[in-house]
């Protein structure tokens, strides 16, 4: 129980740095990585209130791990097979190249032989994918075609780090603490990532609907948690790293119905883990190596920054990028990486190069990990104001973000998805009846379990770069509380609602929707006008009667939005129309005309998409008298 005041005062300590330093940063325009570091170097290094940062940094960097795993999820199997030419193309260039220039620069300066030279400077070639892809995402990046070659280099590098871990021996002269041969390592490591492989495809999402069918969210929590840590857990012993295997899950994942859902779940772990992760950083900051070396350090971290980013600018010029794609990777990826402290932490423990530049190297990639957020921000000076033709956004539609973003998959839903599909537009369908996402899929549909009331889940669906927000929900209150959220959060969104009955419809139109629809009253439009076809009336006079219905109601809705539901009874048929010749309309039904007609121009400003139009009182007297009485009724839809 002693440890536990320590324990309680040091998370009080790095929430209430992250609480304070994150928003000052961010509203200075330094992004919150700078904060969380700095605060960490306050809190660590300044004032001696945590010692054992590293300690603090070996658990924070699970964030690492979520992270990958939210990227695997949004990467389906067939666009990273898309992107193998970056990844094994520029990203294995990037890594040999600059590990070779700085091993040489190194070994040329006389600061180490050889082998030493060897892991630092391919140590140093690895980037943090912590920052860089912290700092796309705050940028909105990550699916532009420059964030995906950037990441695609990110990737390359968690995999050179199996391989330089397995050199540490080799050049240390010593044999190595695992004596398997080297063939019975890489079946391991296979072994391993077939199993994931067939887990998750016959496995997870069985595992997911027996969890979804009972409703307990927070044990859909623990299955998210077990499946990330398990698969990072099941890659390390099999001698890869935790991140490539937490990422591999995600890819496994990324066609799931329950994607979005994991996602919403994993989301606050990644995003508090992430941020100690850089607190951490700062907090293991070896301020009294910095005042020993610091003619060293003030050459060094710059020339690293510099060396990097010329070779990954030139690199990617050279596999196609246009200029402002080169600048934004060559300055996103110049810092050294975590994966750094591991490789040189691993060196001087076999002997290969001392602690005390171990500590030096530790040193160096910290600093440069704190300059990347103000590097990343330079790229703005160095970019054309016009780059080459069709430079341009290439975002990443598959699955989330697309043009629709629909919520809820009943009948009424399913319809209009139909009408969507057809018209060539992409549409993210959630839905949160594990029994109908199911069924769906039975029937070759693919849509997304969730709960569409929890802004997590709509953020994570892609509402942010959905054009139209389509709400096909059945009950009336969930619609509510949908659209309520909606607007509160994003007020510019376009909102198209399925409404209950009428008073659903006033309430949807008082909060200023785009468009809403009862889902019953087309298709009764439709029946009654059937129906009078089969006694015998005129398809064209049956049609022109049922467009006539169509424009009192809409009347009526104009009247009962600014007199109540009451109004405008005198609108509705109580007993059969005759067709008899017009006769000239009495006082009282010309007020009704006029006051109907004020109403119209009186209502509140509303959007193009929901104006009604009020036409004058006809004056053709050739029309039976039941298409007449449209002098009273003849708003309708624009």
């Amino acid at each position: 129980m002693s440890t536990t005041p320590v324990l309680t005062s040091q998370a009080l300590l790095l929430l209430g740095g992250a609480v304070i330093a994150a928003p000052i940063f961010k509203k200075l325009g330094l992004g919150t990585v700078l904060g969380y570091l700095a605060a960490g170097v306050i809190i660590g290094p300044l004032l001696h209130q945590i010692s054992d940062g590293e300690q603090i940094l070996g658990f924070a960097e699970l964030g690492v791990v979520f992270l990958l795993f939210i990227i695997g999820l949004e990467l389906k199997p067939s666009r990273l097979w898309q992107m193998r030419r970056d990844i094994f193309g520029l990203g294995t260039a990037q890594v040999l190249v600059t590990g070779a220039t700085i091993s040489a620069i190194v070994f040329w300066a006389g600061l180490l032989d050889w082998s030493g030279s060897v892991i630092t400077g391919f140590g140093l070639a690895l980037s943090s994918t912590a920052f860089a892809l912290q700092i796309l995402d705050e940028n909105g990046d990550t699916n532009t075609r420059y964030g995906q070659r950037a990441f695609s280099v990110l990737l390359l590098q968690d995999l050179a780090i199996v391989p330089l871990l397995a050199l540490i021996p080799l050049l240390a002269l010593q044999a190595p603490e695992d004596t398997s041969p080297p063939l019975q390592d890489f079946a391991v490591a296979i072994g391993a990532i077939l199993i994931m492989v067939i887990a998750g495809r016959y496995l997870l999402n069985p595992l997911f609907q027996i969890i979804a069918r009972t409703g307990a969210r927070e044990v859909m929590i623990a299955a998210a948690l077990l499946i990330v840590l398990g698969a990072a857990t099941m890659m390390q012993l099999a001698g890869l790293s935790m991140a490539m295997g937490a990422f591999l899950a995600g890819v496994l994942l990324a066609e799931s119905s329950y994607r979005h859902e994991l996602e919403a779940d994993i989301e606050p772990f990644r995003g508090l883990l992430l941020a100690l992760f850089f607190m951490a950083v700062g907090l293991s900051l070896d301020i009294e190596v910095i005042l020993e070396n610091w003619h060293i350090i003030l050459v060094a971290v710059p020339a690293l920054l510099l060396i990097k980013a010329v070779v990954i600018y030139t690199l990617c010029r050279l596999t196609g990028s246009p200029h402002n794609d080169a600048v934004r990777i060559g300055l996103l990826l110049p810092q050294g990486g975590e994966f750094g402290f591991v490789l040189f932490t691993a060196a001087s423990a076999a002997g290969v190069f001392s602690a005390g530049w171990a500590s030096l190297l530790i040193v160096i990639v910290t600093l440069s990990m704190a300059l990347t957020p103000a590097a990343s921000a330079m790229a703005g000076l160095l970019m054309y104001e016009q780059d080459e033709p069709g430079d341009e956004m290439d975002e990443d539609f598959d699955g989330a973000g697309a043009d629709v973003l629909m919520i809820g998959f009943s009948r009424f839903g399913q319809i209009a998805s139909q009408i969507l599909l057809a018209g060539g537009r992409e549409v993210t369908i959630i839905d949160h009846s594990a029994a109908r996402v199911r069924q769906a899929a039975t029937f070759g549909f693919r849509i997304y379990f969730g709960d569409g009331t929890r802004l997590d889940v709509l953020r994570a669906a892609g509402i942010e770069r959905a054009k139209i927000v389509a709400i096909c929900t059945q009950k009336q209150e969930i619609t509510d509380r949908i659209v309520d959220m909606v607007q509160a959060e994003y007020p510019n969104a376009r909102i198209y609602a399925r409404a209950y009955d009428r008073l659903h419809t006033l309430s949807l139109r008082s909060r200023g929707v785009d468009y809403e629809l009862r889902e019953t009253f087309r298709s009764g439009l439709v029946f009654g006008r059937k129906t009078l076809e089969g006694l015998g009336i005129a398809d064209n006079e049956a049609e022109e009667i049922m467009n006539d219905i169509r424009r009192r109601d809409e009347a009526r809705l104009v009247v009962q939005e600014a007199e109540g539901i009451s109004a405008g009874r005198d609108m509705l048929h109580f007993e059969p129309v005759k067709p008899e010749p017009l006769i000239k309309p009495r006082r009282r039904r010309h007020r009704r005309w006029l006051r109907t007609t004020i109403s119209c121009q009186r209502r509140r400003p509303i959007k193009p998409s929901q104006r009604a139009t009020c036409s004058p009182e006809p004056t053709d007297r050739s029309q039976p008298r039941a298409f007449a009485l449209k002098a009273a009724s003849s708003a309708a839809f624009s």
